[in-house]
């Protein structure tokens, strides 16, 4: 167990302040049981809300989980409309317990893409939990690295064109402004689960000084452990001391 000295070691403020999941390998977990691709987007779920909550009690600022990327359209038409059927009844069912915890939701992503149902869900769910100061939850779905750069881009040369703005007040720190959760505080980590070590076209411009985590663990198998021990491998990374996965649970039971 963790001994008093060296729970001092490290504290909140050399945590992460924003973490992203790439929430990788429910087909394969699915697999393996022999059952249904979409038998492993349901039981992934499950590991949804235990990072939710895992965040939530670390007192983080913000967690970003990658749930439906622009490319995924390109998956089987049975498995995508299971996918989007899934998303709705889970904000319908979810977003409740959210809002009674003072945790915000935003969804990031070319929502257009969406039904109009599901479009009134999420403009729904983001307006129950706007006021709310814990947690920023983003659920990053028909979403792309190069499409948020690309519509910040946009946006800025359109108030170029509308005299609004001068071509050479473009710099970094201004489209930074315009990209998704330009409101939030800087990514610090990223986790993929499932054993893959890329980022997929995942917030290609926010990830640029962030530290990255692979995970062979499935995403339906993500649990307390697995993220407390990258949350870990983050403080051991940054602050350049080290702490393990056990302390960071300990931490929490302290404060509890």
């Amino acid at each position: 167990m963790p001994t008093t000295e060296s729970m001092a070691s490290f504290e909140h403020s050399t945590l992460p302040r924003h973490v992203a999941i790439i929430m990788d390998g429910n087909g394969r977990w699915a697999k393996l049981r022999g059952k249904l691709r979409v038998s492993g987007h349901k039981a992934g779920v499950k590991s949804v809300r235990a990072a939710v909550s895992f965040a939530h009690q670390l007192k983080l600022e913000a967690l970003t989980l990658f749930a439906f990327s622009s490319e995924n359209w390109r998956r089987p038409e049975d498995e995508v409309s299971a996918l989007m059927s899934l998303f709705i009844a889970v904000l319908g069912s979810e977003v409740k317990k959210l809002h009674r915890n003072n945790i915000r939701l935003q969804v990031i992503g070319a929502r257009s893409g969406f039904s109009a149902h599901l479009q009134r869900k999420i403009a729904d769910a983001e307006a129950l939990t706007a006021n709310n100061t814990g947690l920023t939850l983003n659920i990053a779905a028909n979403y792309g690295g190069r499409w948020d750069i690309t519509q910040a881009c946009r946006r800025a040369a359109e108030q170029v064109a509308n005299g609004e703005l001068n071509a050479g007040d473009i710099d970094e720190d201004y489209l930074n402004g315009l990209m998704n959760m330009a409101d939030l505080a800087p990514m610090d980590l990223l986790i993929r689960t499932g054993g893959e070590q890329r980022i997929s076209n995942f917030l290609l411009w926010q990830l640029a000084y962030a530290e990255l985590h692979f995970t062979q663990v499935l995403w339906p198998d993500f649990d307390e452990t697995a993220f407390s021990n990258a949350i870990a491998a983050f403080v051991s990374r940054e602050r350049r001391f080290g702490c393990t996965g056990e302390q960071i649970r300990a931490l929490l039971k302290a404060e509890s």
